[in-house]
C-alpha cells in the first residue's frame, strides 16, 4: 500500500498523480512503491512530482509499459508519452551514492558474451559489437535499460539484483542500451 506523504515535500520523495489534465480532479499522493493504485484514482491524466524519482506503470504488481519519472510537472503526460489513462502502480527509486556496476550477456542464464559496464552505453551492437543482450547482473546501482539504441523505445528499470531472462519478463524484448540513474532522486 502507498503511505501518504506527510505533506513536508522537502524531506522525502513525493509523486501526485491528477484524475485530469492540468493538475484537477481527484488526486493521490505517494511517496513509496505502491503495487496497485486502482483504489486511489479510476484514470490519471496529470502528474507531479515533487521530489525524487519514480518508474510508473500501466499495469499492477509492476508490469506493463514503464516510464521513468523525475521532478518536475506533467500536465498532460499522455501526449508525449503515449500511455493510456491506466497508472496501476509505481516504485520509488532510492537516491544512489557510488559506483555502478553491471555485467551484461548475450543469452539468457548468463551465457555467450559478456561485458562489465561502469557507465552509460548507447549502442551495445557498436561498442561491444554484441547483437542481443537477454539477461545481466546490476552490482552497484540503479539502471535503465532501453530496447533500441540511443536510449529510445520501452525501458525497463533495473535495481540491484540477477536478471536471467529478459525475454520471460518482458515478452521478449531485448535491450541495445544502458543508462545509469544518476539524477538526485
Amino acid at each position: 500500500m502507498c503511505n501518504p506523504s506527510n505533506g513536508d515535500h522537502g524531506q522525502g520523495q513525493c509523486i501526485i498523480f491528477y484524475e485530469d489534465r492540468n493538475f484537477q480532479g481527484r488526486s493521490h499522493e505517494c511517496s513509496n512503491d505502491c503495487t496497485d493504485l486502482h483504489s486511489y484514482f479510476s484514470r490519471c491524466n496529470s502528474i507531479r512530482v515533487e521530489s525524487g524519482c519514480f518508474m510508473i506503470y500501466e499495469r499492477p504488481g509492476y508490469m506493463g509499459n514503464q516510464y521513468f519519472m523525475r521532478r518536475g510537472e506533467y500536465p498532460d503526460y499522455q501526449r508525449w508519452m503515449g500511455f493510456s489513462s491506466c497508472i496501476r502502480s509505481c516504485r520509488l527509486i532510492p537516491m544512489h551514492k557510488g559506483q555502478f556496476r553491471m555485467k551484461i550477456y548475450e543469452r539468457e542464464n548468463f551465457g555467450g558474451q559478456s561485458y562489465e559496464l561502469m557507465d552509460d552505453c548507447d549502442n551495445i551492437q557498436d561498442r561491444y559489437r554484441m547483437s542481443d543482450c537477454q539477461s545481466c547482473h546490476v552490482m552497484d546501482g540503479h539502471w535503465l535499460m532501453y530496447e533500441q539504441p540511443q536510449y529510445r523505445g520501452r525501458m525497463m528499470y533495473m535495481r540491484p539484483g540477477e536478471y536471467r531472462s529478459f525475454r520471460e519478463m518482458m515478452s521478449g524484448q531485448r535491450f541495445m542500451s544502458m543508462r545509469r540513474i544518476t539524477d538526485m532522486c
